[in-house]
């Protein structure tokens, strides 16, 4: 998915191959009957439920924008059943508040990434590219170095600029392993910078990542 913000990004190079919650809840006094989908109809209309929910999260959460998930369910009940508030015009007007705040959000974002790289290329260790990627030599390996061309296996964790970690493979316990000629330019780039057995810290900033769009 896309984000917008800076991408902090920590890699471990491994490899180059060339060409229940710990406390239990308490009962309820009251049991919920929980209800399964059990017919065809039953099951993909609650799987598109799920992926509806699962894009409108991403994207709220990647645009900054809030939403009511009651009004989202009572929309589309209403509209379903052809009975819903809203005329035309007035979708039109909510949607164009909606872009507007969009790109509010975008604006103060970039502005907070310009600021974060310009401070953070004076640290002593930092090292900025000509493309503006930037990034830290943790642990510099001693094996080749990948090309374009080559499929990489490595650990890495990253984050926004505001430290929140959106993806990581320590997490999941296992390595990624990908062609990097089919990922970011900031990975492309990094990547072929790190001997394997290398970690490095990246900086990446938006345009090589994953351009102005939320995700």
């Amino acid at each position: 998915m896309k984000k917008l913000s800076l991408i902090l990004l920590t890699l471990l190079c491994v490899t180059v191959v060339y060409a229940q919650k710990n406390k239990k809840e308490k009962k309820s006094k009251s049991k919920v009957e929980v209800v399964a989908p059990k017919s065809l109809p039953e099951i993909t209309s609650y799987a598109l439920g799920v992926n509806i929910a699962d894009g409108l999260k991403q994207n709220s959460e990647q645009l900054g924008i809030t939403v009511d998930w009651e009004w989202i369910v009572r929309g589309l009940r209403e509209a379903a059943d052809g009975k819903s508030q809203f005329d035309s015009a007035k979708m039109s007007e909510a949607f164009a508040k909606l872009d507007s705040l969009v790109k509010e959000n975008r604006d103060i974002k970039a502005r907070k990434q310009k600021e974060f790289l310009e401070e953070n290329k004076k640290k002593a260790g930092v090292i900025t590219t000509p493309s503006g990627l930037q990034y830290e030599v943790i642990t510099l390996g001693t094996g080749d170095k990948p090309t374009l061309e080559s499929n990489v296996e490595v650990n890495y964790e990253g984050k926004t600029i505001d430290g929140k970690v959106f993806d990581s493979s320590y997490e999941r316990g296992t390595t990624t392993s990908f062609k990097l000629s089919n990922v970011i330019p900031g990975w492309q780039e990094g990547l072929q910078l790190m001997p394997v057995g290398s970690k490095f810290r990246f900086y990446i900033p938006s345009e090589l990542a994953y351009g102005e769009r939320g995700a």
